[in-house]
């Protein structure tokens, strides 16, 4: 609209300035200025020449007036115009970080698309912070915003004439134009090394990672806009992976991402229909020969009949937002079942990793116990040490909730990892459960054998029980009962089984301190 109307007020003005080159061109050929004066002669008695004087002056100042008029529209119209830049610019870019943002991506892809310019090739790289949560967490989202502009700037460093974007949260996506045979994967590592330099914010270091997935245009798609998605299909196999890692695209990735998005659209499903349910396996006093407890497993069991592992559909959970509600139901289920058992028997029961990030998570257990009527002594929570690791001070808070209510905590997969004395002394467990994969072998390695002998030594010093997971074999028993080890768990001494059976087969009021073998 401005450039319209500027359009129109120079034509206007020239239209004018035509009009007073006809009217002073037709004067000068014709004399009319010997007329008037002839005219206002013979009519002297009449104010003509005052009049016509009055005219001129007042022509002048309208024209003056005018000229002023024109120069504050012209103003205006310039301001518009900028305005409208702006406008652009904002709809274009990221606010915080300056950066070119979906919108000025799909342009690109659609130009992409019309040019006809077959020579230009691209590297694409999706890249995604590792660790960023914790930033916002544990430092605030102040901190949070100046890690992404810093992420930011170093990119733009990086690639300093190509375009770098920001999609939205800690995803930034580098549209590269290739020149010759680059090492892009080389220039992943890049990515990640800049991305993993340490940042400093009032005096206090932060440390990050990136995942990189990238792929190439047009040799992994016609269209731009695929080969991005075909990039962030990288990125998230990177992700899913470990930290600090870059993956190149392969068409083998859409099955797995394909394959994800149906397992999550069926979880969501399930999750509704309350289909995932608690399996119980028992826990064994091998000392007393007696079991003591059952640890909740989560168990989906489809309307084929087969069962999906929890190694599959659990990180798609912690991924899509659904643990916490898997988790809830997953709870509550198994407190009411566990009501049914003797007041001696142990409920355990596992924690996602990224739950102890959740300041809320000790409030919504103990509501849940509150609900079902099931006592909190009853209950073993089994955290991991990753866990720990991830947002120590909010793991911190919520342990610490949770044990004061009576809740008992279990460290569990110990030695694996993460492994430090630190966490047993700044943190209070009562149980330390040792990794089946010490278990598995440690009857022929020697080396894990004394592994196993320490950490059940370090029990007995710290006074804390220790539980082997993973006990398959008869010899396997024996060998951990001469060691001293307080509790086994294990296919030997029962296999998860639902409710129903578990009640079956134990026969809670009439012979308890029988031990059940499978």
């Amino acid at each position: 609209m401005p450039r319209i109307q500027a359009t129109r007020t120079q034509i206007e003005t020239l239209a004018w300035l035509l009009f007073f080159l006809l009217l002073f061109c037709l004067s000068w050929c014709f004399h009319w200025h010997e007329g008037l004066d002839e005219f206002i002669e013979r009519h002297h008695d009449y104010p003509l020449d005052h009049a016509l004087l009055a005219l001129n002056i007042s022509g002048f100042l309208g024209l003056f007036y005018s000229a002023l008029r024109i120069r504050d529209l012209s103003k205006e119209v310039n301001r518009r115009l900028q305005a409208e830049k702006n406008v652009d610019w904002i709809a274009c870019h990221d606010t915080l970080t300056e950066l070119p943002n979906r919108r000025f991506l799909d342009s690109i892809c659609a130009q992409a698309m019309s040019d006809q310019r077959a020579h230009e090739t691209y590297a694409v790289f999706s890249i995604d912070l590792d660790g960023f949560k914790k930033v916002n967490d544990l430092l605030g989202h102040d901190h949070g915003d100046a890690v992404l502009k810093t992420v930011a700037q170093r990119l733009c460093a990086l690639f300093p004439h190509d375009h770098v974007f920001r999609l939205g949260g800690d995803e930034f996506v580098v549209l590269a134009r290739r020149v010759g045979n680059p090492d892009l994967a080389a220039l992943g590592d890049r990515i990640v090394s800049v991305i993993g330099k340490p940042f400093t914010f009032n005096g206090a270091a932060v440390d990050l990672g990136a995942s990189v997935g990238f792929a190439l245009y047009p040799e992994d798609g016609d269209d731009l806009g695929q080969v991005i998605r075909h990039s962030d299909c990288a990125m998230y196999v990177a992700k899913k992976q470990g930290r600090n890692l870059v993956k190149p695209f392969a068409p083998s990735m859409q099955d797995e991402l394909a394959k994800r998005v149906r397992i999550e659209g069926d979880l969501r499903a399930a999750i509704r229909k309350a289909e995932i349910v608690p399996y119980y396996q028992p826990l064994v006093d091998l000392k007393a020969n007696k079991i003591i407890g059952f640890e909740a497993l989560a168990r989906w069991k489809t309307a084929s009949g087969a069962f999906i592992p929890p190694s599959e559909f659990i990180p798609v959970a912690e991924e899509a937002g659904l643990i916490v509600e898997l988790t809830d139901h997953l709870l509550r289920r198994a407190c009411t079942d566990a009501l049914s058992w003797p007041n001696e028997l142990v409920l355990s029961f596992n924690l996602s990793p990224i739950q102890l990030s959740d300041r809320l998570l000790g409030l919504r257990i103990l509501k849940i116990l509150g609900d079902v009527g099931f006592p909190p002594h009853r209950v073993e929570l089994e955290v991991t040490e990753s866990a720990i690791i991830q947002d120590a001070a909010t793991a911190r808070i919520v342990l610490d909730d949770l044990v004061n209510a009576g809740i008992r905590i279990a460290l569990d997969d110990f030695g694996t990892g993460y492994s430090s004395l630190s966490q047993l002394s700044n943190y209070r467990f009562d149980k330390i459960k040792i990794d089946r994969s010490f278990v598995a072998s440690f009857e022929t390695n020697d080396k894990q054998d004394k592994v196993i002998k320490a950490i059940i030594a370090l029990g007995t010093g710290l006074g804390v029980t220790i539980t082997a997971e993973g006990i398959e074999e008869e010899s396997q028993l024996q060998r951990l009962q001469d060691l001293g080890c307080d509790i086994g768990q294990g296919y030997l001494l029962g296999r998860p089984a639902p409710i129903e059976e578990i009640a079956r087969r134990s026969r809670w009021h009439q012979d308890f301190a029988t031990p059940l073998i499978a």
